[in-house]
């Protein structure tokens, strides 16, 4: 699976951590990941799985993770990383339409914006949540006051 990933996106790969021979790493520029995930998702065939969000202490990362129940249940994720200063990164509701959800909880929960999302409202928290006061940051009261 790792061979038919390398020759399709090519130097879209900054760095390929194998964890084991199920578990694989991609790191990919936030400016590569839509057409990454188009590759692995629709070209490929991999199965949606979730997104994950970490708050790191200079950075933002998300890891998009896909699983290839086809090659022995394969699991591979996109690991990208965005700037702590303006976090945001396009939206890939247009290739997954069910990704919405995940985006808005990382949305109202870390404060990433999904650039373009066509419906980034509350979807965990209050609908009287103090704009700005994200929960899951690292020092954040969790009132939302």
């Amino acid at each position: 699976m790792i061979d038919k990933i390398k020759e399709k996106l090519k130097d879209k790969i900054k760095e390929i951590k194998i964890h084991n021979e199920r578990r694989i790493y991609l790191t990919i520029d936030k400016n590569d990941l839509k057409d990454a995930v188009n590759v692995i998702f629709n070209e490929l065939g991999a199965r949606y799985q979730i997104v994950t969000g970490i708050e790191n202490f200079n950075n933002f990362e998300l890891l998009y993770h896909f699983s290839f129940d086809k090659e022995n249940g394969t699991i591979v994720s996109l690991r990208t990383f965005l700037e702590k200063e303006k976090p945001e990164i396009e939206s890939l509701t247009s290739i997954i339409p069910g990704i919405s959800y995940i985006e808005r909880e990382i949305w109202e929960l870390l404060g990433i914006n999904f650039v373009g999302h066509p419906n980034l409202k509350h979807f965990l928290l209050r609908d009287d949540w103090k704009e700005g006061v994200y929960p899951l940051r690292k020092g954040v009261k969790t009132d939302g006051k």
